[in-house]
């Protein structure tokens, strides 16, 4: 019998429960996901069109920073929404912002460095510090303080020898934070101050409730040197089956990246980056309508959770809720798997986005408005029955 070797590194990955509630709740026609992290619309008509219109000549490899057209569209859409002034070298379009991510961690870290990552956060975050054999460090964020990122803890993870990156994401998942002006000054200037970098995580950039406004803290005086900045089509264009997303920053490591990407992904899909290109050329009432309904839907699911005693904040941005169940159980683990099959509702435990998650369960939104009523009446349900 040969022996099959599996690396250390991948032997000591968590499995994400995420994906096998995914599984689940594609498989199991009597379970309501609120647990995806996907828009439940479909990638807008115009986009789809072109795609069909430009496939038969987009069957070759790209430039691997991605097709010169589609950064050059980048430029414009960075400059007018984001206030980012760039040039085609310092942009690479990658598979997915989440390839972006993990080959930035690649071109910026030896073994054993140290970045800093907010917790709860991202799920993925964790895992691809630690593929990289780097060392995360958590910042704790509070329910008390909405989830922001408080820079004094900031300061006390940073280890001037070993931290090299602050990961930071806004508008953020799982807790919808969107950071403030005056939080992502105080990142940068720590930044500045212990040259290190920032990678920001803006994948949800254009889903933003009520008065609250995306910054970008690329954009902010004297800290161009020192960010990257994570952008998807995934979430804004529903676009995620599509594997386009794409990264700005410093020339150095753009270029670094591009030599990485070249040995994961080679190029991002061709066809991808010609719907992309289409993508920025829609009218806006196209996310509008998107957005309009995710907060339609906020606005329903936050008061639902919050009358049924599981305390939840209001997400000003992406589309989760991250709700407070320590009224019901301390383990959010065994709160969501009862859920799932007392309830028949699939929510994701805290614990996926950290050890500071425990206690919690995030809810997507990103589901039609009337299954997210039928979800929350069968937790209602379940919960009287405790």
């Amino acid at each position: 019998m040969i022996n099959i070797h599996i690396s250390e590194r991948e032997l000591q990955l968590p499995d994400a429960v995420i994906g096998k509630l995914l599984g689940i709740a594609t498989t199991r026609k009597d379970i309501i996901s609120i647990s995806a992290g996907e828009p439940d619309f479909k990638t807008p008509k115009p986009i789809l069109d072109y795609g069909k219109k430009v496939i038969s000549s987009s069957t070759h490899y790209s430039h691997p920073k991605g097709v010169p057209e589609l950064r050059e569209a980048l430029i414009k859409k960075l400059k007018a929404y984001n206030k980012i002034k760039t040039s085609p070298e310092n942009i690479i379009v990658t598979t997915g912002s989440q390839e972006a991510i993990i080959t930035s961690l690649l071109c910026a870290l030896d073994p054993g460095e140290q970045v800093v990552i907010p917790n709860p956060g991202y799920l993925a975050y964790i895992p691809a510090v630690e593929l990289v054999s780097a060392q995360p460090v958590y910042v704790k964020l509070l329910e008390e303080e909405n989830f922001e990122l408080n820079p004094d803890r900031i300061k006390e993870a940073i280890d001037r020898k070993k931290t090299k990156a602050i990961i930071i994401n806004t508008p953020s998942n799982p807790t919808g934070t969107v950071l403030s002006k005056k939080i992502l000054e105080e990142i940068a200037d720590i930044a500045v101050q212990y040259d290190l970098y920032v990678f920001s995580d803006e994948a949800y950039e254009k889903l933003i409730y009520e008065d609250k406004k995306h910054i970008s803290i690329g954009s902010l005086n004297g800290i161009q040197d020192h960010v990257a900045s994570f952008y998807s089509f995934s979430k804004t264009y529903a676009m995620c089956g599509f594997r386009v997303g794409y990264c700005v920053g410093p020339r150095e490591l753009i270029d670094a990246m591009e030599k990485t990407h070249h040995y994961i992904t080679l190029t991002a899909p061709h066809i991808s980056q010609l719907m992309a290109i289409k993508s920025l050329s829609i009218s806006n009432s196209y996310i509008e309508k998107m957005k309009n309904e995710y907060n339609r839907r906020r606005k329903m699911i936050v008061k639902r959770l919050n009358d049924l005693n599981l305390v939840t904040k209001t997400p000003y941005g992406a589309f989760y809720t991250f709700s407070n169940i320590q009224n019901y159980s301390k383990n959010s683990f065994k709160f969501a798997s009862d859920l799932l099959k007392k309830a028949k509702v699939a929510v994701v435990p805290g614990t996926e986005f950290g050890k500071y998650g425990e206690g919690y369960i995030r809810c997507s939104y990103a589901t039609d408005y009337h299954l997210i009523e039928k979800a929350m009446d069968r937790i209602e349900t379940y919960l009287k029955k405790l």
